[in-house]
């Protein structure tokens, strides 16, 4: 492609509305530009890397025996109503009615649609296992879309689903598409986590994430320096460490005035004593039903954690009005003390804690020196706390957890029966009896790979993009486009790389050396041949690495086989 035949609108300056460097890059460069909120189009540029990645994918799944097909985007309620999906994830779906006054939806995934279709088509157990993959537009209203293409209410996702008979052949399934995936991503030029990961609204037991360590990540990962142990800090477990000191004596409850002040800090302040010193008492609803959860004052609630324990649909904060319905006090001022009708469950973290300070279920009223056992008791105890910087690894026991911003480029999941046994994907086995077929759940995020590499492989003047996925291997620079020499040049060697099957961009504008310099870096094509008077005096031409910029002098008749060799 010739420069002045093509749009790569490049910009000099980072567009006010970017937040991070793949965002701004991906602008500047040309790749992208926004419609809306959510939105974007992809130019000719990032509409070739976009295909790259694409192709990437494809040939990796091929290769694990997945088979292509593509799903509607358009899916009928009725559909997601039978598996308890539509009212679940509510309003980031994105719906509509028909003319007729049928209710549509957008799909956000396909695990209704490609179950339903299972349901239609394989019958027996001859017929399994079956891993089908699409690479289609997802859409979800998201309520703060940012980050350019990483947080998008319009997106691109390869997803795919493997149906098999038994659980043995769900692992199977499974290792083939984990074993594809880090294939995918080690081709892509990411370096990448995979780390146990919560499943989520899509259900199951079993599941990884692959994560892109980057600053501008929205996910956090908890990982073990010593074991290597790695885990989304969603679901990342808490040591159970009993600290078994009881070298104080249990002090006399008091009630204690703390007028206006409710927070953990504000308490702390007021009280002059540490947040460590403090219990929590946060009440929830868990399908309707009420619950108090304890937890040290310097730590935070993991949900998470907290709706798997509870094995619950829904859970929700309590409301002001419902706090002083259960707890009979404001909210900021709920405790465990003379707590009634309402099941308490406790954090391990605060099991060995003495002298505490908690809420009096009274407006601007605090309890110190509460203990347990003498002021209340407590008959469920469970992990429910985020990991901590520095906290024990809970596998190893013995190294530290250290926590890292990523970004969510992939998920796996073993899902079981939960979509086989709501929407009939029945088959009959080897004795006739008819069974759910056993599913696993497979997604990458397609255009989140692209702007994660951006994230990983920049510098102070642009996109380095990894040779697989850059949308040219080489950049053609004649600095000087009225010096005949330079651009006879050019074009041969234009002609004679393109019929090679390398792909070229010749930047022919009639722009400054320095412009040109700057957009190729900009655009981060991995290979600059540069045509200068300066070389050509010595009959040679430069060739440039853009990701580590060294600089080779070459003559015009071996530099197709120099690239060559760089490829």
């Amino acid at each position: 492609m010739k420069m002045t035949s093509a749009l790569i609108p490049t910009l000099k300056e980072d567009p006010a509305e970017a937040e991070v460097i793949s965002h701004k890059l991906m602008i500047r460069a040309g790749l992208i530009r926004k419609l809306g909120a959510g939105a974007y189009i992809y130019l000719p540029l990032g509409y070739r890397v976009l295909k790259k990645v694409e192709d990437v994918i494809r040939d990796e799944m091929d290769k694990a025996g997945a088979l292509e097909l593509l799903l509607p985007a358009m899916h009928p309620r009725e559909l997601w109503e039978k598996t308890g999906r539509y009212s679940l994830l509510g309003e980031i779906l994105i719906t509509y009615k028909d003319r007729h006054g049928r209710d549509y939806l957008l799909g956000p995934t396909h695990e209704e649609v490609i179950t339903d279709l299972v349901a239609r088509e394989i019958r027996s157990y001859r017929n399994l296992p079956k891993t089908l993959y699409q690479i289609q537009t997802k859409f979800r209203d998201e309520p703060r879309p940012r980050f350019g293409v990483l947080r998008s209410k319009e997106f691109i996702m390869k997803d795919a689903y493997s149906f098999d008979a038994d659980q043995a052949g769900l692992n199977r399934s499974y290792q083939s598409m984990y074993d594809a995936y880090r294939r995918i991503f080690d081709r892509c030029g990411l370096r990448y986590i995979a780390v146990e990961a919560d499943t989520g609204f899509m259900g199951g037991d079993v599941s990884h994430e692959f994560m892109v360590p980057a600053g501008s990540g929205e996910d956090i990962i908890a990982v073990c320096g010593s074991c290597g142990y790695a885990a989304s800090r969603e679901v990342c477990g808490c040591q159970d460490v009993m600290v078994n000191d009881k070298s104080k004596k249990p002090a006399k409850l008091k009630k204690v005035e703390t007028p206006g002040v409710s927070t953990v800090e504000k308490v702390s302040e007021f009280l002059g004593v540490k947040p460590i010193s403090l219990v929590k008492t946060l009440l929830y609803k868990a399908d309707g039903n009420p619950i108090a959860v304890l937890i040290r004052g310097d730590r935070t609630l993991n949900e998470t954690k907290l709706t798997k324990y509870l094995s619950c649909g829904k859970l929700e904060m309590c409301d002001e009005k419902s706090i002083e319905e259960i707890t009979g006090g404001p909210l900021g001022f709920s405790g465990p003390v003379d707590l009634k009708g309402v099941r308490i469950i406790a954090d391990y973290v605060i099991r060995d804690m003495e002298n505490f300070v908690a809420g009096a279920n009274e407006k601007d009223m605090h309890y110190i020196n509460v203990n347990l056992q003498r002021d209340f008791k407590v008959s469920e105890w469970a992990d429910l706390r985020y990991v901590e910087e520095k906290d024990a690894c809970p596998k190893c026991k013995k190294g530290t957890i250290k926590l890292k911003t990523s970004i969510e480029v992939g998920h796996t999941f073993k899902l079981g029966t939960k979509y086989s046994k709501a929407l009939g994907a029945n088959f009959l086995d080897s004795d006739g009896k008819e069974k759910p077929c056993i599913m696993g759940c497979y997604g990458i995020g397609v255009n989140r790979i692209i702007a994660s590499c951006i994230e990983q492989n920049n510098d102070k003047d642009g996109i380095i993009w990894p040779l697989e996925i850059a949308p040219y291997k080489v950049i053609i620079l004649p600095l000087n486009m009225a010096h005949k020499e330079t651009t006879d040049i050019a074009n041969r060697l234009y002609d004679k790389l393109t019929a090679s099957g390398i792909e070229v961009l010749l930047d022919d504008r009639q722009e400054s050396a320095g412009i040109k310099f700057k957009d190729a870096d900009l655009i981060g094509v991995p290979i600059q041949v540069i045509i200068g008077e300066k070389a050509l005096k010595q009959s040679k031409l430069e060739l440039k690495q853009r990701r580590n910029k060294e600089v080779t002098l070459v003559e015009e008749k071996d530099v197709a086989d120099t690239i060559r060799g760089l490829l």
